[in-house]
């Protein structure tokens, strides 16, 4: 199970990594017009939220 965890929380830690990325993209867009459909401020948030409860669960299980 805390193999899982790690699992979990390195997935998250890397999904806010591509998220942050992404938002630095967007907001260094050239044409103003296009500004996309996805809320990575949002997404990098909850990523991260993910990522540090499941190290916390496998620190504990640990």
């Amino acid at each position: 199970m805390q193999a899982g965890l790690w699992i979990v929380a390195g997935a998250g830690a890397a999904l806010a990594g591509v998220a942050a990325l992404a938002d630095h993209r967007r907001t260094r867009r050239t044409n103003l017009d296009r500004v996309g459909w996805v809320p990575w401020p949002l997404l990098m948030i909850l990523a991260l939220i993910v990522a540090a409860s499941a190290t916390a669960l496998a620190l504990k299980t640990g």
